[in-house]
């Protein structure tokens, strides 16, 4: 083997310390106890609680009563259950109040994995052979629910990570905006691309609300799918409904906030369950335009998701599902478009990597094609992209991981046409990293795994993932990897 791999010995640990005020969900039954047993306490006692409360955990949250209001507000149409006004309530209860439906969870207890790395924004200040990098990884805290978290730090000229000072006060999003639909202006939009038929079109003019959200069209395509006998024209123009229903909420951090600080936690009912390996890329338009996208798999319990994430700044961020036939898990997106199309890397049957084509970039309802099948001992179980191919000169980079004997997972590599990424120009015949002795043991046993890499001084960066727990990075040359996948044929 002439590609050599470099383990970098930092570790990307988990931080149970970071911890997130997130609603403390009760039944309706409960809530009204609860809140009725605050209100009987003497005023002194509810101030010594107060006290209590804000001395325990006001180091602990940026603005923690901003957190109490808050959360206050979601229970506060129980008060009226009481028989009790909002002047009956004072501010002191309202805080206690929200206090008791308040709960900390810590986001990345249980594993800090699935990592992948970007330029950041800002590439100022800094000396000859250095760049500012963005990481982001999965989170993963009490039952298992999933969340997206950055880390920033330097990258200098020895392939070495600087990073930045880590922030303790996590903060999910200041403001998040759902986008609404009018139903006049969906139906007019839905008819222009399929005419629906006659018994559909009533049944959409009478069930839709005159505004609804991405979530609720959702909930209203199921119900009718379960309850009427659609025709094959009918079923085709419920799921384009879907798709045509392409924005799905917006979200932005405060300014005062290190990106460590800001944490992507499920919003929406679809990813209640988490929200899983952003593949981060950062993508340039035909006018040199640059937004940094992620595509990452939202799970709500029951089935999966794939959503496009958006930035242009890492502080606001844009939300949209994907729709069509790559809508499966692992897609990733290519850096820049290719022939005027989008180019997506999927695995539509958890087993082969294919590529697809689109003119938008969260509609794929053009044809998926194969790209590559399990070959090798070391993938015969399924193989998969391990985030957005990076362009060189001689072709498109892509990283792959597969799955082998005893479900061990491992990394490699194929070389794409630049002009036409539907075409293999080489394809190592083993693997680039397989987990050793020290890194096989964690939560998955066996398993390296990354959502995507950078170029830096020659050398390709991969970080990756420990076995699902933890996180690390290697290197290797670039021009001795492209090489090898020249001669690989």
């Amino acid at each position: 083997m002439s590609v050599q791999v470099e383990r970098k010995p930092i570790i990307f640990s988990p931080d149970s310390k970071r911890v997130l005020a997130r609603f403390f969900q009760l039944s309706e039954e409960r809530s009204i106890k609860i809140i009725n047993r605050i209100i009987g306490l003497p005023r002194h006692r509810q101030t010594e609680l107060l006290h209590q409360i804000l001395r325990n955990f006001s180091k602990r949250h940026r603005s923690v009563v901003s957190i109490l209001e808050k959360n206050f507000k979601r229970v506060a149409p129980m008060i009226k259950k009481l028989h009790l006004s909002d002047q009956e309530i004072t501010y002191k209860e309202r805080l206690i109040i929200g206090a008791y439906f308040t709960m900390e969870y810590s986001i990345e207890a249980a594993a800090f994995f699935n990592p992948s790395i970007v330029e950041d924004v800002d590439q100022s200040q800094l000396r000859e052979g250095e760049k500012r990098i963005i990481l982001s990884f999965r989170a993963t805290g009490e039952g298992h629910v999933s969340s997206i978290v950055f880390r920033s730090g330097i990258i200098d000229k020895n392939l070495d990570i600087q990073l930045d000072e880590v922030g303790r006060l996590l903060e999910k999003p200041k403001q998040i905006k759902s986008h609404q639909y009018e139903k006049s202006d969906f139906i007019a939009k839905l008819s222009a691309l399929h005419a629906p038929e006659e018994e559909m079109l009533a049944i959409i003019e009478k069930k839709l609300a005159e505004n609804f959200t991405y979530e609720e069209l959702r909930k209203f395509i199921k119900e009718i799918k379960e309850e009427n006998t659609l025709s094959v024209d009918s079923d085709t123009l419920a799921n384009q409904m879907q798709w045509l229903a392409s924005s799905h909420y917006e979200m932005s951090y405060s300014l005062d906030t290190a990106i460590s600080e800001r944490v992507i936690f499920p919003i929406a009912e679809t990813e209640i369950r988490g929200i899983e390996d952003a593949r981060f890329v950062k993508f340039t338009d035909e006018k040199g335009r640059i937004t940094y996208y992620a595509t990452y798999t939202a799970y709500d319990g029951f089935s999966i998701l794939p959503k496009l994430l958006s930035t242009k700044d890492f502080i606001n961020f844009k939300v949209q599902p994907i729709n069509g036939k790559i809508a499966n898990k692992g897609a990733a997106l290519f850096p820049r478009k290719i022939n005027g199309k989008y180019a997506m890397l999927c695995r539509v049957d958890g087993e082969n990597n294919y590529i697809s084509f689109s003119d938008n970039i969260t509609n794929w309802h053009e044809d998926i094609i194969l790209l590559s099948e399990p070959q090798e001992p070391w993938e015969f179980i399924q193989l998969g992209n391990c985030g957005s191919p990076i362009e060189t000169e001689k072709g498109w980079l892509m990283i792959t991981h597969s799955v082998g004997p005893m479900r061990m997972y491992t990394l490699s590599a194929t070389l794409l046409d630049l002009e036409d990424p539907t075409k293999i120009i080489g394809r190592l015949k083993h693997p680039i990293l397989s987990p050793n002795a020290a890194e096989r043991e964690g939560y998955v046993p066996n398993v390296v795994y990354s959502c995507g890499q950078m170029v830096h001084n020659g050398h390709l960066i991969i970080p990756y993932a420990l076995s699902d727990y933890a996180s690390t990075y290697a290197t290797v040359n670039l021009n001795d990897l492209l090489n090898e996948l020249c001669n690989a044929g």
